[in-house]
């Protein structure tokens, strides 16, 4: 990914990404639609309060609209897989499917900050998901930084 001629950004993935990307966001809708309890979610829904009443209050009022959010960002990178070039405000989007995609994928595989991805073992029942989050973590950061480069202008 690069900062496109006139603005966005220029999506340039190879079809085997396109084929894993296309699956992720399906799954993540099904875990919000289906298992709302599932504990990878908290990451992505921490508590606003510590306060018993007003986190259920908040709840009440922002829930539907929190995960309303979290659906339109995925529907974004599945309407937009593929296409070669990303508006702004897709590839925002696409950062936070992105960053939520990361967030339960780390979660359930107990990801910290001194997880080394780089040295894990082959055989390690977790490389593959592993590696999925550290391609999730990657292809983050070539968007941030080909959106840095339009606020730079």
């Amino acid at each position: 990914m690069d900062r496109a001629p006139g603005g966005g950004v220029r999506l340039r993935l190879p079809r085997e990404e396109r084929a894993l990307l296309r699956a992720l966001p399906a799954q993540l809708r099904s875990l919000l639609d289906e298992a709302p309890e599932d504990p990878s979610l908290e990451r992505l829904f921490p508590p606003a309060y510590d306060d018993a009443e007003s986190e259920s209050e908040y709840r009440a009022l922002m829930g539907d609209e929190l995960l309303d959010g979290r659906r339109r960002a995925l529907r974004v990178v599945e309407e937009t897989l593929d296409e070669d070039r990303l508006t702004a405000e897709q590839a925002q989007a696409w950062l936070t499917a992105l960053n939520d995609l990361r967030l339960v994928l780390g979660t359930r595989l107990d990801v910290r900050d001194d997880t080394l991805l780089g040295g894990l073992s082959p055989r390690d029942p977790r490389a593959p998901e592993l590696a999925v989050y550290a391609y999730l973590s990657w292809l983050q950061e070539q968007l941030v930084e080909a959106l840095e480069v339009d606020l730079q202008k």
